[in-house]
């Protein structure tokens, strides 16, 4: 991918990139309400990928915030989240939607979803995974934990119109996005808000 060229992420889509270690790339929330679901997967072996669950463990964080490392499945560093003008709430815990998550939701008929998404980016980079998705970052999502400190809540996000994060990658990856189906819960907007596109580009 050539240095700072502008990605789209359509609406309920996925994208991928492959980038280098020490390449960076910058996800903008072009329209300030949209969540964005994100994976990595080391380059030369799909097997390794950003576990969120070691992330947590590693910075101690239930998110990741400036300056924080995320960690694959073996604990080695993949990806840093160097730069965030958001207010930096995103998302670890949900996981990604699926269609089997749309069908609890009442839909009888196929939804568009995060899981798909992944794949969808993937491929159309030529790359196939060949075992179950991990665990999804859900960058700019808002889920808070009560005041009982143990209940989740779903609430939109908090972005702004252009507010983006920069991600540096620690080894040879694919980042993978979804800009998230979602369009039942209150992710994107109370009532339901519908999908919108976002944007990434690729800094060097």
């Amino acid at each position: 991918m050539t240095t700072s060229e502008r990605v789209i992420i359509p609406a309920g889509h996925g994208r991928a990139a492959r980038l280098s270690a020490g390449q960076s790339l910058k996800l903008i929330n072009t329209h300030g309400t949209q969540v964005v679901d994100f994976w990595a997967f080391n380059a030369y072996d799909l097997r390794e990928y950003m576990c969120v669950e070691a992330s947590r463990v590693w910075s101690m964080h239930l998110w990741p915030a400036a300056g924080d490392t995320m960690v694959t499945n073996q604990r080695r560093p993949i990806v840093t989240l160097v730069e965030d003008t958001t207010p930096g709430i995103h998302d670890t815990i949900m996981a990604a939607c699926d269609r089997q998550r749309y069908g609890l939701l009442g839909f009888t008929e196929y939804h568009r979803n995060c899981q798909d998404n992944m794949f969808e980016g993937m491929m159309e980079i030529g790359v196939t995974p060949l075992f179950a998705i991990p665990g999804s970052w859900n960058v700019f999502m808002n889920i808070p934990i009560k005041e009982d400190g143990y209940t989740i809540d779903v609430r939109p996000t908090v972005c702004e119109p252009g507010q983006y994060i920069v991600l540096r990658a620690e080894m040879d990856c694919f980042m993978v996005f979804s800009a998230c189906p979602q369009d039942v819960l209150p992710i994107h907007g109370e009532g339901g808000g519908k999908p919108r596109d976002c944007h990434f580009e690729v800094l060097g």
